[in-house]
């Protein structure tokens, strides 16, 4: 039992050395350790904020990106449709062209066949002409007596002369 009743000069000494202990400690270490505990408090503070900083600034990358995603698609979509518009274009002058080119080769065709039509008939009137006074000066060399004769002069001559 003398475990469980206490010293009166122990419970002294001891009340003692722990109140010069805490003294001694509150002198040369609790300021120290108060300061490393800011100082550590302060560092912890600056991180979180950084860490925060740090992902407010990803997030905004990350809207950024998309942003810029979004913008070259709007981009890729124009310039797609801007080149589907000028191909069309392109199409559609080049088949103008050939019509207007068409259109000309058709019509020097048909210049050109007027005029050599125009040509055969003149060369078939030269030709008709040159008979015919061919006919003429024979019919006037012969005698012609009858018109029998006249006639018959004129067939034979007639399936002589060949209208090729």
């Amino acid at each position: 039992m003398d475990l469980l009743t206490p010293d009166p000069g122990l419970v002294i000494w001891t009340g003692t050395t722990f109140i010069i202990l805490v003294l001694i400690l509150r002198k040369y270490a609790w300021r120290p350790i108060l300061h490393a505990i800011r100082v550590r408090e302060h560092t912890i503070k600056y991180a979180l904020a950084s860490a925060e900083k740090a992902k407010q600034e990803a997030e905004n990358i990350e809207k950024l990106k998309k942003q810029t995603l979004e913008e070259a698609a709007v981009e890729r979509d124009r310039l797609i449709t801007e080149a589907r518009e000028l191909k069309a274009k392109i199409i559609e002058e080049a088949k103008k062209s050939a019509q207007v080119e068409a259109d000309k080769i058709v019509e020097t065709t048909r210049l050109q066949l007027e005029k050599e039509k125009k040509d055969a008939l003149s060369q078939m009137r030269e030709q008709i002409a040159v008979l015919s006074v061919d006919i003429a000066g024979k019919l006037l060399e012969q005698e012609l007596k009858t018109t029998k004769k006249q006639k018959e002069l004129i067939d034979k001559y007639l399936k002589e002369v060949s209208f090729n």
